[in-house]
């Protein structure tokens, strides 16, 4: 195989408000949409992608249970500006072995963002 995965892309979360949630996360994450249309609203982040996607269709489908854990150098204080923004509580940060640090909270609009520090992971140029 001449192909390999290089990590990290973009997510895609479903709302049903697409105003709403593209309002929702230019405050809570505090960056405006690089691409902002009907059909979608993408915001980067880090050389990585958080798309907002209005289609119902794929809400109750199959295999869309998974969680994106977004880095941060501090999951406390990132999970408290995201719950004093609107959001909810969904795993209170917790260590999870050696130095890694997971959380996650929900949306307004029912999606789960995970939170995670490790120090095992460098960003490369």
């Amino acid at each position: 195989m001449n192909t390999k995965i290089l990590g990290l892309c973009s997510v895609v979360q479903h709302v049903t408000d697409l105003e709403a949630a593209k309002r929702w996360y230019t405050d809570a994450f505090g960056v405006k949409p690089y691409f902002d249309q009907p059909f979608y609203v993408g915001f980067q982040f880090g050389g990585f992608e958080l798309g907002l996607d209005p289609d119902p269709k794929q809400y109750n489908s199959p295999g869309f249970g998974s969680i994106t854990y977004w880095r941060t150098d501090n999951v406390q204080a990132m999970f408290d500006h995201l719950i004093r923004s609107g959001a909810e509580a969904n795993e209170h940060p917790n260590c999870v072995g050696g130095d890694l640090i997971i959380a996650s909270v929900r949306d307004p609009f029912g999606n789960v963002i995970g939170l995670m520090y490790n120090p095992e992971f460098k960003i490369t140029a």
